[in-house]
């Protein structure tokens, strides 16, 4: 049986002998354990929780169990949300609060709207994060790509979440670039810079450029004041979080602040450009040291005009990986390796390196003109703690063989149980889902061109991709499990993978084809020690980071 997509996770972790563990060097330890202070461990300890009340009945904490330092604690943490939210930030951002509530209740009530809509709490929700802008945008980007921790509906309504915004005029965005160029003029840095963007999201604008060096370039430059509203609302949240655990003690145990605090803290970071151009750097770096810089790349970046309010970097050309006739046509015919390319780079990123590329989908992987595989934007990035590698490595032994007994089993060992999981009943829901992936099929569109011809194209439906992986989390809801996000990340880039592989690649066996299924034994031997070793001296506990652009 041909084990889609999950045969292509399974390539990633296709050693049952090694003992995958993250970095033991100090950069990757700084990495892996930047955002671990506030809640390590979230999604395992929410639930291991939860496991032992069922076990013993204590008594319900209430707020007048409260004590003096707790006390303390909230109104500390509140005094500095406020601090740093700054003094101006506030009144504005409740004015935009109250315009954004009005204008989606106006949506769901006749009489105020020719055409209202019929009431659903999913879109409503939705609604009103557009409408409030940068931080609840990316907030329902999160939920979007959360299914391991939001509930369906609100998971697959989030999918619709916009992030695309009005362009600033060319005189706002002139404006920062100077600023952030210390010193330097435009002029004497760019040849030319497009004042139309490219995009323009909540957070940043892009625009094409020419440095005077000549090499065709992109600016993504920060919005001006969208620190100041960002620091608002995610203090606000956290605030608010804080608050509802203090008044109702029984919400600690789902670790909400925890969850609030660890997103606060990876939003806030996004703010520093720098920091996404030294994960591309990072990127460049695996490529070449691995000798795959000559079949994939990643845009270089221009350190040298980048701040974290700015940056510049490489602009790369190419199709998407859904475009198979234009990949065709580049390659030569071969768009069956350069699928298969782009899954052993991913595959070997996620072994090797400290985090993995954690948003493959069409508009981030690009065949270029040149034929390599380009890698872009990396705003989200995971980090796979040492349980979950180790858990999917048994999955991956599983898959291979296809035991669904086993598969099961791995994923208990993955999760964290409310209950005590019949494992029987679990592989039996497992091979439903199993075999249900095989009738998802690749949509066709026909395009009458204005010579006369025909042009075909393939695409898939990101709703198809979602469902699938609710799917899987369903079932492992369903019998007694929850599974760390980090999982549901690595799943559903494998997902994306298998729609490619059917476009691209439509009667390639993942499993028995030696391009690919070699991978394992190809790298094994170039992997760092950390990986081989079992050498866990500085790690504890589970990593649930995720960086959203």
């Amino acid at each position: 049986m041909r084990f889609i997509p999950c045969a292509v996770l399974a390539l990633c972790f296709s050693q049952p002998a090694m003992a995958f563990v993250p970095h033991s060097n100090t950069q990757s330890n700084a990495l892996r354990t930047q955002h671990t202070s506030s809640s390590r461990s979230t999604i395992t300890n929410l639930h291991m929780s939860s496991t032992s009340s069922t076990k013993t009945r204590r008594p319900k904490k209430t707020v007048a169990d409260r004590t003096q330092a707790e006390t303390q604690s909230l109104i500390q943490d509140i005094v500095e949300a406020v601090i740093e939210a700054g003094p101006r930030a506030g009144p504005a951002r409740t004015i935009q609060a109250y315009r954004a509530l009005t204008r989606t209740i106006k949506d769901f009530i006749p009489g105020t709207n020719s055409n209202p809509e019929t009431y659903s709490a999913p879109v409503a929700l939705r609604k009103l994060f557009e409408r409030m802008g940068a931080t609840y945008i990316k907030l329902g980007q999160f939920v979007a790509s959360s299914p391991t921790l939001f509930p369906k509906e609100y998971v697959v309504e989030f999918q619709k979440c916009l992030d695309s915004t009005e362009t600033l005029e060319w005189k706002i965005i002139e404006k920062v670039i100077k600023k952030e160029l210390g010193g330097k003029s435009i002029d004497s840095v760019f040849a030319y810079i497009d004042k139309t963007p490219l995009a323009s999201a909540s957070i940043a604008q892009v625009h094409a450029a020419t440095l005077k060096t000549g090499e065709d370039v992109v600016i993504k430059v920060q919005k001006p004041s969208i620190d100041e509203s960002l620091k608002a609302d995610l203090s606000f949240i956290y605030v608010a979080s804080r608050l509802l655990e203090f008044l109702q003690p029984d919400f600690e145990r789902t670790s909400l602040s925890g969850i609030a605090g660890d997103i606060r803290s990876s939003m806030l970071e996004e703010l520093d450009f720098e920091k996404e151009s030294k994960n591309v750097q990072e990127f460049r770096v695996f490529l070449k040291e691995n000798g795959l810089d000559g079949v994939a790349t990643a845009p270089k970046v221009y350190s040298e005009y980048t701040s974290k309010k700015i940056m510049v970097m490489e602009r790369l050309r190419g199709v998407s990986m859904l475009d198979a006739d234009q990949i065709s046509q580049i390659t030569n015919g071969s768009a069956e390796g350069t699928i298969i390319t782009a899954l052993n780079v991913w595959t070997q990123s996620v072994m090797t390196m400290p985090w993995f590329h954690a948003d493959v989908h069409a508009g981030n992987l690009l065949v270029l003109e040149d034929g390599r595989v380009g890698f872009i934007d990396f705003g989200i990035v995971g980090r796979v703690s040492e349980k979950t590698f180790k858990a999917v490595n048994e999955l991956s032994t599983a898959l291979a063989i296809g035991d669904y007994r086993e598969m099961a089993q791995a994923l208990c060992n993955m999760g964290a149980a409310d209950e005590e999981v019949n494992i029987d009943q679990f592989a039996a829901d497992i091979e439903k889902v199993m075999r249900n992936l095989s009738t998802v099929q690749t949509d066709v569109t026909v395009t009458a061109m204005g010579d006369g011809s025909l042009q075909g194209s393939l695409d898939l439906d990101e709703k198809e991709v979602t469902q699938v992986l609710l799917d899987f989390v369903d079932v492992t809801e369903n019998n007694g499990l929850k599974l760390p996000r980090e999982f549901g990340l690595l799943v559903k880039q494998s997902l994306y993978f298998d729609r490619y592989l059917k476009i691209l690649a439509p009667n390639l066996d993942v499993m028995a084809d030696e391009r690919v299924s070699g991978l394992g034994s190809e790298f094994s031997t170039s992997l760092p020690p950390s990986r081989n070793n079992g050498n866990n001296s500085n790690f504890d506990g589970d990593i649930i980071d995720v960086e959203v652009a």
